[in-house]
């Protein structure tokens, strides 16, 4: 295990820190899903985003419309 700069044997540890190491991975793990979470929020807005520009008229059909 690396912390900083220096590295550690898990063996090594006091229980204390084996303990802190565990209650470290699950913020971790949750920081992970709510990562996953995020890239699928975003895939989707960039899809609706998408629509949406699609669903709209574009530049050329208004100027046409206004000759």
């Amino acid at each position: 295990m690396k912390v900083g700069e220096l590295e550690y044997k898990i063996s090594d540890l006091r229980d204390v820190a084996k303990s802190q190491l565990a209650n470290l991975q699950i913020p971790d793990q949750e920081i992970s899903s709510l990562n996953q979470q995020l890239a699928i929020a975003r895939t989707a807005r960039n899809a609706y985003a998408s629509a949406l520009a699609n669903a709209l008229p574009n530049q050329e059909s208004k100027t046409k419309g206004v000759q």
